[in-house]
């Protein structure tokens, strides 16, 4: 068995996200992983921490929670296919989009708010009285 193909030994858990292209860099999966953003089974931990089949693993990226069962170990960076076999995808499906177009705009080059205006954001955003 190459080192390309899944297995079920133990792997670094920076190494594995990065191999199952969570992250597209290693370095960008160490940097979540020591920034608290990756938890191993509820847990944080360090870049060196093993990761086998079985494990929970929960992401912080791109502004949500990412949550795999990690399912078989790579050590190499792998297609896509084989990436998606590595492990199973629980996340929460994303917020919809349509929760952002409700929010109120302003026309770029509209020039300063109004204090009407400046008073309506700060009531948006629960600042103020």
């Amino acid at each position: 068995m190459t080192a390309n193909q899944p297995t079920g030994s133990a792997v670094r858990i920076d190494v594995w996200l990065w191999a199952v292209r969570i992250f597209k860099t290693r370095s960008q999966a160490a940097e979540a992983v020591r920034a608290g953003h990756v938890k191993l089974n509820e847990q944080t931990v360090k870049a060196a921490a093993q990761v086998v089949p079985g494990d929970a693993v929960r992401v912080w990226k791109d502004h949500r929670y990412l949550e795999f069962e990690v399912v078989a170990t790579v050590k190499k960076r792998v297609g896509a296919p084989i990436a998606r076999q590595c492990y199973i995808d629980t996340s929460p499906p994303p917020p919809p989009m349509d929760i952002f177009a409700t929010l109120p705009q302003r026309d770029r080059g509209a020039g300063r708010p109004t204090k009407k205006e400046r008073r309506e954001t700060d009531r948006l955003l629960g600042r103020g009285n």
